[in-house]
C-alpha cells in the first residue's frame, strides 16, 4: 500500500513520522529543493493537547523539551503609548503550559527522525489523475511521475490536492508584514528589554504590532492591518506615525524589506464527502487565522489519521480516512469559530479592550 504525503510542513513530516513509528512506509513530496531552500519563519507555542501530544506520539517528546523555551511564552500587551495592559509570565523554567519552539528547529527535529529517503524534495504536485484500478498518478511540475494507493494533501492554504473533494473560496481576512531584526540582544539592547524572552504585542485602533524572540538571537516583528497594500517601511511608518517612538523603533530597526503576506481563510463549517483514497491535513483542510492553533491542529490531524490508518490500513483504508474525517470535522469546528473571533476583535476599533477582557477570563 503506497502512501504519498504532498507537502514537508510539520503536518505531512508528523504524519510521516508517526506512520513510520507504527511500521507503515509513506513518501513526502516536497515543492523545495531542500531543507534548507527557504526560512521557515518564526516561533510557535505547542499546546500540550495537540502539538504536544503528536510530538508524544512520534517519540519526539525528549527531543521537543531539549529545544523548547518554556520562558518563550511570557506575553506582553501593550496599548500605543506604551503601557502596559498585560503581562503574562510563565512558571520558570516549566514545561507545563505552552513553551515556543522556532519552526526550523521543530522541522529539523521530525525531518532528523525519518529515514534519508522518506522526503522526496524539489517535487511540486502539478496534477493527481484517478487511476482505473483505484489510487493516483501523480504529476509533477518538471515532468516526474509517481503512482500512490492513498493520497494525503498536506500542501498548505493553496493545496493541489484540496480540489479533488471540494472547490472552496479563500476569503482574506488582514495582511501580515513582516520583518527581522537580527543578533536583537547586541545590536537594539532596548528592543530586546522591550520585547522581552516571548511575545510582545502593541494594540491600537485595528492595528497589532508584535515581535517575538526567536532561539537564535533575532526578532521576528509583524504589522497586522486589515487587507490592503503596504509596500515599503516609510508606509508602514506613517501608518504608526501617531504611537510610541519606542514601539515603532520595532519597524525601524527591521534589517531588510518588509515581507507581506496575505491572510486568508477558508469558510467555517468546510467539509466534504468522504473518499476512500484521498485525505486533507492541516491548512490544507482547514485554512484558519493564524492566532496558535494553525501548527497544533495541523500536528494533531498528523497524530489522529496516522492512527488511523495503522490499525485499518491492511483491511480498510477507507474506513480509516471516514473515522479520521468525521473526528477532524468535529474537533476543527469550535476551533476555527474561535480563531475567527480573536482575528477579528485584534483588528477591531476596541481591540485593546476586547483583548484584555479576553485574555482576563482565560
Amino acid at each position: 500500500m503506497r502512501i504519498a504525503i504532498v507537502g514537508g510542513g510539520l503536518g505531512g513530516l508528523t504524519l510521516a513520522r508517526i506512520l513510520h513509528r507504527r511500521g507503515v512506509d509513506a513518501t513526502v513530496y516536497e515543492r523545495e529543493a531542500s531543507r534548507s531552500a527557504r526560512s521557515q519563519g518564526g516561533s510557535l507555542d505547542l499546546h500540550p493537547e495537540s502539538g504536544q501530544h503528536a510530538l508524544a506520539e512520534a517519540g519526539l517528546a525528549d527531543g521537543f523539551r531539549s529545544l523548547a523555551r518554556p520562558q518563550g511564552e511570557e506575553h506582553r500587551i501593550l496599548d500605543p503609548t506604551g503601557r502596559t495592559l498585560i503581562h503574562h509570565e510563565p512558571q520558570p523554567g516549566s514545561f507545563s503550559g505552552r513553551p515556543e519552539i522556532d519552526r526550523s528547529a521543530l522541522r529539523d527535529l521530525l525531518l532528523d527522525s525519518l529515514p534519508a529517503d522518506t522526503v522526496a524534495w524539489g517535487h511540486r504536485l502539478a496534477a493527481a489523475t484517478p487511476r482505473p484500478g483505484g489510487g493516483w498518478e501523480l504529476t509533477f511540475h518538471g515532468g516526474h511521475r509517481a503512482g500512490c494507493d492513498i493520497l494525503i494533501g498536506a500542501d498548505g492554504a493553496r493545496s493541489v490536492v484540496r480540489p479533488l473533494l471540494i472547490d472552496v473560496q479563500l476569503s482574506s481576512v488582514a495582511m501580515l508584514v513582516e520583518l527581522t531584526i537580527e543578533d536583537v540582544d547586541r545590536r537594539h539592547p532596548d528592543l530586546a528589554e522591550l520585547v522581552g524572552p516571548g511575545n510582545l504585542w502593541c494594540v491600537g485602533v485595528s492595528q497589532i504590532l508584535a515581535a517575538q524572540r526567536l532561539g537564535d538571537g533575532n526578532l521576528r516583528v509583524g504589522i497586522s492591518v486589515p487587507a490592503g497594500s503596504i509596500g515599503s517601511k516609510r508606509a508602514l511608518l506613517d501608518l504608526f506615525a501617531d504611537w510610541s517612538p519606542r514601539l515603532t523603533a520595532l519597524i525601524e530597526a527591521g534589517d531588510g524589506a518588509p515581507t507581506p503576506r496575505l491572510i486568508e481563510t477558508m469558510p467555517l463549517g468546510t467539509r466534504w464527502a468522504t473518499r476512500p483514497d484521498v485525505t486533507l491535513i492541516g491548512d490544507a483542510a482547514h485554512l484558519m487565522p493564524p492566532v496558535g492553533e494553525g501548527a497544533n491542529q495541523a500536528m494533531l490531524d498528523a497524530a489522529e489519521l496516522a492512527a488511523e490508518l495503522a490499525a485499518h490500513l491492511a483491511a480498510d483504508p477507507g474506513s480509516a480516512i471516514r473515522k479520521y474525517e468525521e473526528a477532524m470535522f468535529a474537533r476543527i469546528h469550535p476551533i476555527a469559530e474561535m480563531s475567527a473571533r480573536v482575528q477579528a476583535m485584534m483588528l477591531s476599533p476596541t481591540a485593546a479592550d476586547d483583548i484584555v477582557r479576553f485574555f482576563s477570563r482565560t
